[in-house]
């Protein structure tokens, strides 16, 4: 009878035990509590081996959806040590694109690559992996992008971000600037960076049209409403010319002008 009492006391314990343990890995990894009890299982109730186990098998996971198209996904940035760090994660679904613990992932990969550069690509793959494992989708880095200098950054609904770099430091402007670059996304910066092969393929499409609208007219007259086209589509194209989203009384030139500053570069990313 006593044997019996402590068999129910000794299994009572390890449930206990067992179910502590389950619960500290889900805890620790947010993958299922089934995928943890089945790995201490296999561990023989040693959660450093469970842990081990759990690791390898997100690694396979990840493998086996590697091919799956990544249609969504979110833009994280982080600012530090003179640099602003810009990180694309990728997903399937815009569901997943949402989930709290992607977005968490995605802003710690862009705090590491403050420090680490492009290096926290690979020193965030174990991260990634077990984040596959938890919510099964196909899920990758995409290209992080290091501003240095007197950046910075806007990110919209982490779908769409900009970086500026500007000549002298102004942390407000640059500010503006990005925010003002992800709503207009200006394709140039100035009206000199329009290659030809975009002025051509411009031409091309507004030449039917000027056409089709002014075909009883002149050819120099049609000539002109061409060129008047052509000027009013560059100059919404061009970041330097476009009215400045906060004040459309002033073009972003004007801005700059009147903060004493050049903007050296600018970079937008987009899902």
């Amino acid at each position: 009878m006593k044997d019996g009492i402590s068999n129910i006391k000794n299994s009572s314990f390890i449930l206990f035990m067992t179910t502590e343990l389950i619960k500290q890995l889900r805890d620790e990894t947010g993958i299922s509590v089934m995928q943890c009890k089945k790995a201490l299982e296999e561990a023989g109730g040693d959660v450093e081996k469970a842990r081990i186990i759990l690791k390898k098998k997100s690694g396979v996971a990840a493998s086996k959806k590697a091919d799956r198209e990544l249609a969504s996904g979110f833009i994280a940035s982080a600012a530090g040590e003179g640099k602003v760090a810009i990180v694309t994660l990728f997903c399937e679904t815009d569901f997943v694109a949402k989930n709290e613990d992607f977005i968490k992932v995605a802003k710690s990969i862009a705090e590491k690559a403050i420090t680490e550069g492009e290096s926290a690509k690979e020193s965030s793959s174990d991260t990634v992996n077990e984040l596959i494992q938890k919510i099964g989708e196909n899920i990758k880095i995409g290209d992080i992008k290091i501003a240095e200098g007197n950046a910075g950054s806007y990110v919209h609904n982490g779908q769409i971000a900009a970086v500026v770099n500007l000549k002298e430091k102004n942390d407000e402007l640059a500010r503006d600037i990005a925010m003002h670059i992800t709503a207009m996304r200006p394709a140039f910066m100035n009206e000199s960076d329009i290659d030809e092969t975009a002025k051509e393929n411009a031409k091309s499409i507004f030449s039917k049209e000027v056409e089709e609208q002014a075909k009883d007219k002149p050819e120099e007259m049609k000539t002109q409403i061409l060129n008047g086209k052509l000027a009013s589509f560059f100059k919404d194209q061009v970041l330097m010319k476009q009215s400045f989203v906060k004040d459309p009384s002033k073009t972003i030139e004007q801005l700059v002008k009147e903060a004493n500053n050049e903007i050296v570069s600018y970079t937008l990313e987009q899902i």
